[in-house]
């Protein structure tokens, strides 16, 4: 265990947030999403909800500064709706250390399959909401 570090985040989380460079995506993925079939490095973090992650993981991560859109969500397929509770809880979690963070951009869920298929890694984790999934893009740590 280490000091300052939540106990959420893993060995290999953490060894992945810190082998990431600028520019990179990290995708915090649900329960029902399938990582394993877009990307090679995969991360388990069964039983644990996203906004709880986003809250261990984001004092540890800079978020790109430098694009209009550092933080993806899924988009509904037409006819499908979405529960705006889930993006308002992550959105409290990400404003304790980024409280002027980029708002949440949606993108149609082929495109975030693709990006999925792009990104550095795949977070698994036990969340169940529905269009739980989103993407962090890295940006450049200060000294």
């Amino acid at each position: 265990m280490l000091k300052g570090i939540s106990p959420l985040i893993s060995p290999e989380l953490l060894e992945v947030l810190a082998r990431m460079g600028h520019g990179d995506e990290i995708i915090l993925a649900d329960a029902h999403f399938p990582g394993e079939s877009f990307n090679q490095r995969i991360i388990r973090a069964d039983g644990l909800k996203i906004a709880d992650l986003l809250e261990a993981i984001l004092p540890l991560f800079e978020l790109d500064e430098y694009v209009p859109a550092p933080l993806l969500m899924m988009a509904a397929v037409q006819g499908d709706t979405l529960d705006p509770k889930v993006e308002e809880n992550y959105l409290k979690s990400i404003h304790k250390t980024n409280p002027h963070a980029a708002p949440i951009e949606r993108i149609d869920r082929f495109e975030f399959y693709d990006r999925t298929k792009n990104a550095f890694a795949v977070v698994m984790t036990g969340e169940t909401a529905k269009y739980g999934n989103i993407l962090l893009k890295k940006g450049v740590t200060p000294w």
